[in-house]
């Protein structure tokens, strides 16, 4: 059976395929009454729309905003119109609109398209209501210039609200005026008056209200409506005058509704709102607000109802929010979907007659399995309905159910896309007529023919752009391709923007089966050999497994990034990265879960990064790196200390690479483009990059799960499957053979582990090498023999180099490990650390700190390790033995460290009490021995100031005679300062400082034996076997020095007493005795005290003097105070005579000067020395002297008193 024979009506009759709001010819309308499918949907769509319009009907509402969205196709202007033709109660070849969907006396027979009494009476009360439906494209009504406006909405609603009236839409002010008169009864007067005048209807001429403007003066003036004067006025000042808002827009409707009638009801019908307030944010709130007002002011009476685009922020620029604050103000919201434009298509184009259907359902049953294998797609892609069983493929064919939901998605795609001069935005094609054409190009084929989705693309053709379009034509005239290639283009084409789909090889031969008898290996081979041919041409390029449809300028831009150069370093550069940053990207091997071993990377002998030098490494060689033999395989990873992974000679990952280095040079270089279609290529170009950096990823997966792996020249047995496992497991190979000292260190110690060795007591630890429980004994006795090997050749061994040396092969040890057998050693007695010069002991640094220096970063370059020459027995004894006789201590340890410490905690508290006695000496320097304790001290200190304890002993046994010595010498000096020997040796000194003084004056025998026998105690050396002499020498020479003081006293006391009477007299006589007598009776009994008092024979001889100084001293203050105190005579007053000049005859007074007193003792005039007189000369000679010096002291006005 031919296809054409198969319809229940004819395939190739006339079909408006798009509904174009402004049709509105009988004939059209009929078909779309008559034709028109009420599917479930669009039966649900009605009941809620006349429901809601039903409220404004019985009573008042303001939810009068009706939204109708579906994607582009889906049929909501037809729709639209529907609506519009059943609210105004069309009647069209004589049925009323209603009866279309509800059937008729003529229709006996025919099931009617709506069943729901409820829903026909809801329908049937609406259209009988009075109304004025407004029906417009708001594209076509508005301008440009109304759309640049303000309130470009309104004044497109203002313009369609003023035509249905019968005004003039196009010049607003002139339908203003229309509408005045209009108001006054005089419209049609003034159209009569007019035509008479200008010979033409009034319709016709409005226009070119510009031109006529005389002719309108002379009607309103013949009208009497306006005097000449005011009608030039109004025609020339009409337009500057006139202003709309959305207030006096809605004031217009509701005065309207309400001159027509108490529920007369205005409809404005309004197509694709969506897409002319796309991105217009004024022009979204004008809706908005037009909408609310209307609901407001006209409660019910007055009806919005629009439809758009259901993705519409995929298609405006403006922000979602924005445009639901709009779909907020529509109560009721109809969303048409895909399965309405199925069923749609399904009832109106290929509904089959019933022979057909049956013959179809047999042909179903018959290859059931077939067809099921023939029509798949990829796991990935979006759901694609296909037969659900044989009713299903009889009211599809020759189509196929998955077409249906693409073409919708193509279309869309396309639009936004690849649509000439939004042919499409206009819908100057719909499904409808893409189903229909498709057909009818099968139509006199026989059954089992199936339409390809490539025959979709000739309805859609003169629509597409010609950037799209070309790339087609050019293909059809190239000789090289033939007309299945050129169909495949076009599928690629097709759904290049479509998302949901991908044009990889299975789904691309689903997309172009042609009959249900097709071999589909058969036809996927041959989609292979003709994308080959289509990617040679350039029309095609392939990312991955996907084909994707080349434009001009993409294949432009393609040929491009293929002349990008690419170096092979780059090429291996991003292999590398890709390896080392995203597949395998540890930067350290764990072993044993505890050593982390850094290791070299290199892909094809380039490092990755920088030149590394560790002494594992993981080469990985691609097919660029060269062909190797096995041998050469297996040697080479036994010289390079690497595990070598070959990977298999699959070029693939490196072609991809390649590509990917290209494309991204060529946008680098092109950062902006002049032409606009270059940024949405671009953002292609960088979508095709990032997807082939995900396939790079995988194929380099791929080719490491599958590489020959060789370790230390064999090649290795490994059992993991994954590649991180797999190099994981392979680098544990090698480091075990690598390190093959690693298993000495038995445990693995932490910090706490180091911390704990300085913590433990004595008794647990024993000497390296006494007992076989020593934990990591092999590992100690490895860091001993480098320490030795060190100090071999003269080198110093720093806790960093022994990391450095135990970290590297064949050790490997963890950097705790190393720290933890320095500690142990330290602690053993095995090694010496030393930082900053300073030794480290364990008894005299806090534990705290040792660690610390040993565990510490800052330390590791700063701490020296040394093996330990221990104290031989002989200097341990002689340590112990001067510790004994020195400090009266006995040490029974025989660990070094702790008898140094107990040696320098003893040294140290000597020291201290030498240096308090040597305190004494700068007090006192006349105690004894103190060179003596000053050496002993300075001897003892040198030995305290050394830290290292071999140094400690060698010094101590060196010098350990002289530390004897000094033990058993200043013992006694030690017993003298403690005891009563000190008070007895200070009061002899004491008493012979007495005795130093005076010593000139003392004669007395006895005396000076005494004097004698204490200075033999005194000023020996070491005087502390005589000192018990000294108490009874001492009692001696108080006793005889006492008695000579006495001796003095008494003959110095008369002296004294007579320079305080010769003071006294002169006090006595004058009239201030009182004044000054206190303080001279004061300063002589203080000399009188010193008699008494004074232990010095010296200082009471000297009495004497003083008290003659303090004779004269007293006298010169007495005449001071007279003469300070002396009456000033007043000079004689000179007499005045009233009236006349002073008298002159009074004499003035000589003034007497007086003379001044100066006291001089008789023994300053006679000399302190002795005199011997034997003659008269000897007199003369001492007056002579006596008068020469009293002629030294005479002076003018002076007079000498001698005492």
């Amino acid at each position: 059976m031919q296809i054409k024979n198969m319809f229940e009506k004819q395939i190739d009759r006339d079909i408006k395929g798009v509904i174009k709001v402004g049709q509105s010819d009988e004939e059209n309308i009929y078909q779309e009454l008559d034709e028109y499918v009420v599917t479930k949907e669009l039966l649900k769509h009605f009941r809620v729309f006349f429901e809601n319009y039903e409220k404004g009907i019985d009573g008042y509402t303001d939810k009068m905003g009706v939204w109708i969205s579906g994607f582009f196709g889906s049929g909501k202007s037809h729709f639209l119109k529907i609506l519009s033709y059943l609210l105004k109660n069309s009647t069209v070849e004589g049925k009323r609109a209603i009866e279309y969907f509800t059937g008729c006396e003529s229709d006996a027979g025919i099931r009617p398209k709506i069943e729901d009494t409820m829903l026909i009476a809801e329908m049937t009360k609406a259209g009988e209501t009075d109304s004025d439906v407004v029906l417009f494209n708001i594209d076509s009504k508005g301008s440009a210039k109304i759309g640049s406006g303000k309130e470009a909405i309104v004044e497109v609603f203002m313009k369609v609200f003023n035509e249905m009236q019968g005004y003039c839409g196009s010049v607003p002010y002139l339908a203003d005026f229309e509408r005045q008169l209009d108001g006054e009864g005089r419209f049609e007067e003034f159209k009569e008056k007019f035509e008479q005048i200008a010979g033409a209807p009034w319709e016709k001429k409005r226009q070119a209200f510009a031109v006529i403007q005389d002719k309108v003066v002379k009607t309103l003036v013949e009208m009497d409506f306006m005097s000449e004067e005011a009608a030039r006025n109004w025609c020339k000042n009409a337009k500057g005058n006139y202003d709309l808002s959305i207030e006096k827009f809605v004031s217009l409707v509701q005065q309207y509704c309400a001159k027509k009638g108490p529920n007369h009801h205005v409809i404005f019908l309004v197509d694709e709102i969506g897409q002319y307030i796309a991105d217009d944010t004024q022009l979204m709130l004008n809706l908005q607000t037009i909408v609310e007002d209307l609901g407001t002011a006209c409660r019910g009476k007055a009806w919005v109802i629009v439809t758009s685009q259901e993705d519409i922020d995929s298609i405006t620029k403006t922000k979602g929010n924005d445009f639901s604050k709009i779909q907020g103000r529509f109560d009721t919201r109809l969303s048409l979907s895909a399965s309405n434009v199925d069923e749609v298509i399904r009832k109106r184009v290929l509904a089959k007659n019933d022979t057909a259907a049956q013959a179809l359902r047999l042909l179903y049953e018959q290859k059931e399995s077939i067809i099921k294998n023939l029509i798949t797609f990829t796991v990935d892609t979006a759901d694609k309905k296909l037969y659900a069983d044989k009713a299903d493929f009889a009211d599809c064919y020759p189509f196929i159910p998955y077409q249906f939901s693409l073409l919708g998605q193509v279309l869309t795609a396309v639009r936004t896309h690849g649509a000439s001069g939004k042919h499409l935005s206009d819908q100057s094609r719909s499904m409808l007529a893409l189903f229909q054409e498709s057909a009818i190009r099968v139509m006199d084929k026989e059954d089992g023919v199936l339409v390809p989705f490539s025959y979709f693309y000739n309805p859609l053709h003169k629509f597409i752009d010609h950037q799209h379009s070309q790339v087609i034509s050019d293909a059809e005239d190239n000789s090289k391709l033939d007309e299945f290639d050129v169909e495949l283009l076009k599928v690629l084409f097709m759904i290049k923007y479509v998302k949901e789909i991908k044009a990889n090889a299975d789904n691309l031969t689903t997309l172009m089966i042609s009959n249900i008898d097709d071999d589909r290996i058969e036809v996927r081979s041959k989609i292979e050999e003709s994308l080959k041919k289509l990617i040679k041409e350039t029309l095609v390029q392939k990312n991955g497994e996907i084909y994707i449809f080349l434009t001009n300028e993409e294949q432009e831009i393609n040929n491009a990034i293929n002349n990008e150069s690419v170096e092979m370093g780059e090429i291996i550069g991003e292999a590398s990265t890709v390896i080392f940053e995203e597949i395998y990207t540890e930067k350290k091997y764990r072993y044993s879960n505890r050593y982390m071993f850094a290791f070299n990377q290199k892909v094809d002998d380039r490092f990755f990064k920088s030149n590394q030098s560790n002494d594992i490494g993981v080469t990985i060689i691609t097919p660029y790196g060269g062909d190797y033999a096995d041998s050469a395989l297996r040697l080479l990873s036994a010289q390079e200390s690497s595990i070598i992974v070959k990977l298999p000679n699959d070029g693939t990952f490196l072609d991809e690479i390649t590509e990917s280095i290209k494309i991204y040079k060529f946008l680098n270089k092109n950062a902006s483009g002049a032409r606009g279609s270059f940024d949405s290529i671009r953002r292609a170009k960088e979508d095709e990059r990032i997807e082939k950096k995900d396939r790079i990823r995988i194929f380099i997966e791929d080719a490491l799960k599958n590489a020959d792996i060789y370790v230390n020249g064999d090649k290795a047995v490994i059992s993991a499957k994954e590649p991180a496992a797999r190099i994981n497991e392979a680098l544990g190979k090698l480091v075990a053979m690598k390190y093959n000292k690693l298993t000495y260190m038995e445990t693995a110690p932490e910090l706490s582990d180091i911390s704990a060795i300085f913590k433990r007591s004595d008794g647990q630890m024993s000497f390296l090498g006494t007992s076989d429980t020593t934990p990591n004994k092999l590992a100690l006795e490895e860091v001993v023999q480098v320490i030795g090997l060190n100090n071999a050749r003269h080198m110093k061994t720093s806790l960093k180099s022994l990391q450095d040396k135990f970290g590297a092969a064949p050790y490997g040890f963890d950097t705790k490990d190393v720290q933890w057998l320095v500690a142990m050693l330290f602690k053993l007695g095995r090694v010496s650390l030393t930082l900053n010069s300073r030794n480290l002991s364990l008894l005299s640094t806090n534990p705290d700190e040792l660690v610390r220096y040993i565990t510490k970063r800052e330390y590791v370059e700063k701490l020296l390790i040394d093996i330990r020459e221990r104290a031989t027995d002989g200097q341990i004894r002689s340590v112990k033995e001067v510790m004994k006789d020195y400090f009266g201590f006995t040490v029974t340890s025989d660990d070094d460290d702790k008898i140094m410490s107990i040696f320098k905690d003893r040294a140290e508290d000597k020291v201290e009490v030498y240096d308090d006695i040597l305190v004494e000496y700068r007090i006192n320097p006349k105690y004894p021995c103190k060179r003596l304790m000053e050496d002993a001290r300075n001897r003892l200190a040198k030995i305290l100031n050394i830290n290292e304890a071999a140094e400690f002993f060698k010094t101590v046994d060196k010098k350990r005679d002289d530390l004897l010595d000094d033990a058993e010498d200043t013992a006694p000096v030690f017993d003298f300062f403690k005891g009563e020997q000190r008070k007895i040796f200070e009061e002899s000194v004491k008493n012979l400082a007495y005795f130093e003084n005076s010593k000139t004056y003392v004669s007395d025998r006895e005396l000076l034996k005494v004097v004698e026998e204490i200075e033999d105690v005194v000023k020996t050396g070491k005087p502390f076997g005589k000192i018990q002499r000294l108490p009874e020498l001492n009692m001696k020479f108080e006793d005889l020095h006492m008695g000579l003081l006495e001796k003095e006293a008494a003959i110095m006391e008369p002296l004294v007493h007579d320079d305080f009477l010769k003071v006294k007299e002169v006090l006595d006589s004058k009239p201030f005795a009182e004044v000054l007598r206190h303080r001279i009776n004061q300063r002589f009994d203080e000399i009188r005290e010193k008699l008494t008092t004074s232990g010095d024979i010296a200082a009471i001889k000297n009495i004497r003097l003083e008290s003659d100084a303090l004779k004269i001293k007293c006298l010169d203050e007495i005449d001071e105070y007279e003469r300070v105190h002396q009456p000033v005579s007043e000079p004689p007053v000179t007499p005045v005579v009233s009236g006349k000049e002073p008298v002159n005859d009074v004499e003035t007074p000589i003034k007497v000067k007086t003379k001044r007193r100066k006291n001089i003792s008789i023994s300053n005039v006679a000399g302190a020395r002795t005199y011997s007189i034997e003659t008269e000369q000897d007199i003369d000679k001492f007056l002579a002297q006596m008068k020469q010096k009293l002629m030294q002291e005479l002076e003018e006005d002076t007079i000498i008193t001698l005492s």
